[in-house]
């Protein structure tokens, strides 16, 4: 009979085999982790966090002010120094408040609105950007590992064909020279493995900064079949995620000249003054009013209020550069990525076709004693550019499809 604590040993280790042996990184996974523990992320959610814990105040009167103080303290004769003695010594105490104008304060909580949603745009290019270099690290792992899966294919092809070299010099069917062109083809294969794990290794640290050290684990699965639909990608331009920033800028913008506009409305204060005197005399209250005089608005508020436009112009010149700019782009991109789809439909439909035939009639020509071995390294060597230029064209493809559909940031 099974003891209780081996028998629910082995049931755990039942229940955590299948978590074990599906330890893979999916395309979706990789963009699950990357949005979950990015620091960039961090760090945008912590400044939106400031914005928000800013805006209750941005629109609230300064603290009010305490006073305490001695007034008409004598210097000299006999009561120098006293503070009761001389009916005309008060000891003063006051509470003074300055009020901003409304229209300042207005200005202010609308600037502290803007914060808030420039740092929520932010936070969602910030989101989308991750989300994008993820799936791009995802990818350039996933087709540096199928370059390598090709050239060792090859390896293994021309390995076979060399082991067969030495019964057919042997048998007088090929020519001696035929092994040492088959070696240098070794060699030449084994140098362009190296590169092949290199850059594998180089896509493995890529993806590692996303994933942490589950860029260690197999990949799973292929790479997504996105849709770019062209004419929406260009419809949606103004709402490209680096120009959604420029909104919440220019909202800033604007209340910052309306918060420099309201200066030449003044501000004022009040103040509540308790004096109290020597015992034989009654003590006293105050009530103080003042008012700001913006009498020179000329040379004070109005440069203010011109620098402060002049800014709100640079934000909407900035927009439209950069508006232009990315049209621009986003127009190569879809140029390229239609280039793309046709060298791939012509290298798929009969380029691969056609140098699997080369291979098969260079092959044959060989075995027949019709032709050298050099022949049949080449036309295989070819199949294999093919392939690996298949390859390529998909992570180019891949990679353009990522970006076209990760230029919009949903808020």
């Amino acid at each position: 009979m099974q003891h209780p604590q081996l028998r629910a040993g082995i049931m755990l280790a039942l229940l955590t085999l299948p978590v074990l042996a599906s330890a893979a990184l999916s395309y979706e996974t990789v963009s699950r982790l990357a949005l979950d523990q990015a620091p960039v992320l961090m760090a945008q959610k912590s400044a939106l966090a400031g914005a928000e814990a800013a805006l209750p105040a941005a629109a609230s009167l300064p603290d009010p002010r305490l006073t305490l103080g001695l007034d008409n303290l004598p210097v000299n004769g006999a009561d120098r120094l006293s503070i009761n003695r001389d009916f005309m010594t008060m000891q003063r105490i006051g509470l003074m408040q300055e009020v901003p104008n409304r229209a300042k304060r207005a200005a202010r909580a609308s600037g502290a609105e803007a914060k808030v949603a420039r740092e929520q745009a932010l936070l969602a290019v910030a989101q989308l950007a991750v989300q994008r270099d993820a799936a791009l690290a995802w990818l350039g792992v996933h087709f540096a590992e199928a370059r390598l899966a090709q050239l060792a294919a090859l390896e293994t092809e021309n390995r076979l064909l060399q082991d067969t070299l030495d019964a057919r010099i042997g048998a007088g069917r090929v020519m001696p020279a035929d092994r040492t062109m088959a070696r240098q083809e070794a060699l030449a294969l084994a140098d362009r493995r190296d590169d092949a794990q290199r850059d594998v290794a180089k896509a493995r640290a890529a993806l590692r900064r996303w994933v942490g050290s589950r860029a260690d684990e197999a990949l799973e699965g292929a790479p997504p079949a996105l849709r770019v639909d062209p004419a929406a990608v260009l419809a949606g331009l103004h709402r490209h995620a680096e120009i959604t920033p420029f909104a919440a800028d220019q909202a800033l913008a604007s209340a910052e000249i309306k918060e420099a506009d309201a200066e030449a409305r003044g501000d004022w204060a009040w103040e509540l003054v308790y004096s109290r005197r020597g015992p034989q005399f009654g003590d006293m209250m105050s009530v103080q009013f003042s008012f700001d005089l913006p009498w020179q608005q000329g040379r004070r508020q109005q440069p203010q209020v011109m620098a402060k436009q002049q800014m709100l112009q640079r934000i909407t010149a900035e927009r439209e550069d950069l508006l232009r700019r990315h049209g621009e782009e986003i127009e190569s991109q879809l140029a390229e990525l239609q280039s793309l789809d046709r060298q791939r439909a012509r290298l798929a439909d009969s380029g691969q076709a056609l140098a699997a035939e080369r291979v098969a009639l260079a092959l044959a020509s060989y075995q027949a004693g019709r032709s050298d071995l050099g022949s049949v390294l080449a036309a295989r060597r070819e199949l294999v550019e093919t392939r690996l230029r298949l390859i390529d064209i998909d992570l180019q493809g891949a990679a353009l499809r990522v970006r076209l559909t990760t230029l919009i940031a949903e808020q």
